[in-house]
């Protein structure tokens, strides 16, 4: 079983390295965002409980999302890994997906951190919001505070990674099948 967590800013390429992690290494794909539209459209349980967080606006507790997670990984029992997109988002996070997996007999191997330039990801980002609809692509202003807060959030989770030998920086700029052959390489050499 192979475990990865992908991690990068806005921009730097997460949908489509992902789609090529999948395919070659038949993994399947945990998204949070995808996790909490399953449960609210379902009106489940672990739904209606984030539903009362995110009506009052209040974010919705790590113990609901990991929750999600766990009911996920349930759901697949048969799969050959996992990759986790997007999550962990913090260190608390990180802690409790270790010890979930951990009761599972298995743990994340290897933590992929897209690396690319700020200016870049601006540049990438306002392409894509030329053709994708998304307001958050078109102004600049988002688009830095979504950087700034990828920024805060996610450098203690890659340390927490870094801790136990399982970062990978890969240079997210170049070509789609150039950066995933680094990307292959590092699962590789992690598992």
């Amino acid at each position: 079983m192979i475990n990865l967590v992908l991690f990068g800013p806005p921009g730097a390429g997460k949908g489509t390295q992902s789609e090529k992690i999948i395919s070659t290494f038949g993994l399947k794909h945990i998204s949070t965002g995808d996790l909490f539209r399953k449960h609210l459209g379902e009106g489940t349980e672990l739904g209606k409980e984030a539903r009362s967080y995110m009506d009052n606006g209040k974010l919705v507790p790590d113990e609901v999302v990991i929750g999600m997670v766990d009911d996920f990984l349930n759901e697949n029992t048969d799969a050959k890994g996992f990759i986790f997109d997007g999550f962990p988002r913090t260190v608390a996070q990180a802690e409790a997906l270790d010890e979930l997996l951990s009761k599972r007999d298995t743990k994340i191997d290897c933590m992929i951190m897209l690396d690319v330039p700020q200016d870049e990801l601006k540049r990438r980002l306002l392409e894509r919001g030329k053709t994708s609809g998304r307001a958050d692509d078109q102004n600049e202003e988002k688009i830095n505070v979504r950087i700034q807060e990828y920024l805060n959030k996610t450098l203690p989770v890659a340390a927490f990674y870094e801790e136990q030998g399982k970062a990978c920086k890969v240079n997210g700029v170049g070509t789609i099948d150039g950066i995933f052959e680094e990307i292959e390489s590092a699962i590789k050499s992690h598992v």
